[in-house]
This record gives C-alpha cells, sequence and structure tokens, in this order.
C-alpha cells in the first residue's frame, strides 16, 4: 500500500517528497498532492516500522541526508520443504488410512517408506494399519488412493512397479476383459461375412424381372 505508507511518512517524518516518493515508488506530485491535501481519497496512514519495512535508524539516516535514498527491510526467507511427506489438504487427511489400507492389501511387496512418501503420512501409521493396532481399525475400508485424491494413477504404477521389481515380481497382466473381447471378435467376424454373404445375393439376383416371363 505504497499511498497509505507515502502518507504516513509524510506525516510523522522530516523525510523530503523525492525520497519518500522513491521508497514507496510514487511519483513526486503523487507525494505532493498527498502533502496537500489534494488526493482523490483520503488516505489512512501505515506504518513501514510497525510493518518491519523501514527501522527508525533508516528513517533518521534519510532525515540527516536529503540525497539517502532509503532501504527497505528484507523479510525472513521462507522455509521450502525439500524433504518429509508431502502436504495433504485437511479436507483428505480423514481418507489416509483407507488409501494406506488399500495398498497393503492389494500391493503388500510396497515398503512402509514407500507408502509413507506416496501417501504423505508416517510409518508409525502405516504400521498400525499393516497390524491392525490403529485407534480406529474398525472404521478403516481399504479404498483406492487415486479415487481418493491421495495421488496419482501415474504415481501409484510407478511405486507398484518399482516395488514389484525390487521384489522380484512379474507383473501381473489384468485377463479380465480378455473374454469379452474375443466375443466381440466374433462376433464382428460373423456380421461382416453375413453382410459380404448379402452383397453377393444382391448382386446375382436381377434388378427387374419380366411379368410376362414364364
Amino acid at each position: 500500500m505504497p499511498h497509505a505508507t507515502a502518507s504516513w511518512l509524510v506525516d510523522n517524518t522530516a523525510l523530503s517528497f523525492e525520497q519518500i516518493a522513491d521508497f514507496c515508488g510514487l511519483h513526486i506530485l503523487e507525494v505532493q498532492a498527498i502533502a496537500d491535501d489534494t488526493a482523490a481519497t483520503k488516505l489512512t496512514g501505515r506504518d513501514p516500522v510497525r510493518a518491519h519495512e523501514l527501522t527508525m535508524e533508516e528513517i533518521e539516516k534519510g532525515q540527516k541526508n536529503p540525497d539517502y535514498r532509503l532501504r527497505i527491510l528484507k523479510g525472513p526467507e521462507q522455509v521450502r520443504r525439500t524433504k518429509g511427506p508431502r502436504y495433504t489438504p485437511v479436507s483428505k487427511r480423514q481418507d489416509k488410512p483407507d488409501g494406506i489400507a488399500w495398498i497393503i492389501r492389494n500391493h503388500p511387496e510396497v515398503s512402509d517408506g514407500a507408502i509413507s512418501k506416496l501417501i504423505g503420512t508416517t510409518r508409525t501409521t502405516i504400521a498400525a494399519i499393516r497390524d491392525r493396532t490403529h485407534w480406529n481399525i474398525a472404521n478403516i475400508v481399504p479404498k483406492d488412493p487415486v479415487t481418493l485424491g491421495l495421488c496419482s494413477q501415474r504415481e501409484l504404477d510407478a511405486l507398484v512397479s518399482k516395488a514389484a521389481k525390487a521384489a522380484g515380481i512379474e507383473e501381473v497382466q489384468d485377463t479380465r476383459l480378455e473374454g469379452d473381447r474375443e466375443a466381440l471378435l466374433e462376433q464382428l467376424r460373423a456380421e461382416r461375412e453375413a453382410a459380404s454373404r448379402s452383397g453377393e445375393e444382391g448382386e446375382e439376383r436381377p434388378l427387374f424381372e419380366d411379368p410376362f416371363r414364364r
């Protein structure tokens, strides 16, 4: 809020308009209008010292030297998480035990550490669900973590494939639709042959028959 900050500096310091304009990123005429109370809107001053943008020592340096340019205080460096479990929205955290139970039941070869990274939980929680000592074990229902929105299908497939390879387990191909596929292909072949025969019969039959022919 540069205009509000400029208003506070005009009212509470002896800094020049040029110094205030430079610090707030405004034109000097805007600061002049604030000082003359001719700005388009009445502004409530914003204290940059309380906002930890300036120190009184910095203001005093500027008041003593009109050529001095105020320096804004740098905020604390934001902490960036590079390790640890992934963040899960609060609304989905209650679904974690169900997703963990699903992986344990369907892919026991996946390690607790891998589940922890995928779902974003602790190994203690995973061990409790695996050992059925979890405090809410009676209400935990195994559910696909992808359906629950805890991870993507690609992430889950990659995890399972890596765990299976490490355990020396050959990946099982899904053959549930093979019978239906063969039946569909057979039906299509039969329909194609029937259409072909119908076309041949149509070619042999004359388009017009002579009504006087006996």
